[in-house]
């Protein structure tokens, strides 16, 4: 039975970003046709948007490197969205040609990440996002924007929130309909998350991406959802991180987010019992256990 909370809205939408951001922190690299039954089953779990995979150059990301052969042998299903991470312009090309109609960027809020991911200073990332969302958009195609290290850089220490609106504020400017905040090390605290989405000024045009490292996720969405968030990025059974910052640990496992939504009253449109099976599926495959606790949970019976 579900107890709601005032203040809260009655329908959340799970940005899925198990077969991206989860996988490509696999040390082994999965078989494009277990990825596309990975993305085939969470359709069927209720999922509308399911971040597929990164048109990142090979030698960065290889688990990745079958980006092409996957969106071409994708069934893409009526109602879903299947986004895809875009690095640069050459990554655009490669996602144009595959006819994909939603395409992510990923910018820094630090000078540090900046550097060490994207191989560009805070300031001139923005050179290299503003010619790939401009393109996307004169051919149709919908452009959300990640902002790393949002609430702490583990070079830097704690980000500033006006170094983060600032950057934040600049992608949105460049057309982007959603912006994605990342707890790439996952250091934040709900005060903090609460503090970081207040300073901007549409709260309706943010999203949350939580990394567990520290416990904090759950809360730290809840807080997210208090001050107007209605995005939330999870992974289904709680794989993932950041192949770039090695104390960033897994992502907020999809069935434990949706485990506390549906107590609250919220809506998500997810099939818990598909999403456990298929988190229970993908952990044999990957030879150990899913690191979610609903999923440790529901699937001891």
């Amino acid at each position: 039975m579900p107890y709601p909370l005032e203040g809260l809205p009655q329908q959340v939408t799970i940005y899925e970003v198990g077969p991206r951001d989860g996988l490509q922190n696999e040390s082994a690299v999965v078989p494009v046709e277990v990825k596309t039954e990975f993305i085939d089953r969470l359709a069927d779990a209720g999922h509308k948007v399911i971040e597929a995979t990164s048109f990142v150059h090979p030698k960065w990301v290889p688990q990745l490197a079958d980006a092409d052969e996957l969106m071409s042998g994708l069934r893409r299903r009526p109602g879903v969205r299947y986004p895809v991470l875009v690095p640069n312009p050459r990554g655009l090309d490669r996602a144009l040609a595959l006819d994909v109609d939603e395409i992510a960027i990923f910018a820094s809020a630090t000078e540090t990440f900046a550097a060490k991911n994207l191989n560009r200073s805070l300031e001139s990332q923005f050179e290299m996002f503003e010619p790939v969302v401009a393109r996307a958009l004169d051919h149709g195609v919908r452009v959300r924007a990640y902002v790393s290290m949002c609430f702490g850089d583990p070079w830097e220490g704690p980000t500033p929130i006006p170094q983060v609106v600032a950057v934040g504020e600049r992608l949105l400017g460049l057309g982007c309909y959603e912006l994605s905040l990342g707890d790439t090390i996952g250091v934040g605290t709900p005060g903090h998350v609460t503090a970081l989405i207040r300073a901007f000024r549409s709260p309706e045009r943010l999203a949350v991406h939580f990394h567990d490292t520290y416990g904090q996720a759950l809360g730290n969405t809840l807080a997210a959802l208090t001050a107007g968030v209605t995005t939330v990025d999870a992974s289904t059974g709680g794989i993932g991180g950041c192949p770039y910052a090695e104390s960033a640990t897994g992502n907020l496992a999809t069935e434990d987010l949706v485990w506390m939504l549906r107590g609250l009253g919220i809506d998500t449109g997810l099939d818990l019992g598909k999403l456990v099976a298929t988190s229970t599926w993908l952990a044999g495959l990957l030879g150990r256990p899913s690191p979610s606790r609903v999923v440790q949970a529901l699937s001891k019976g």
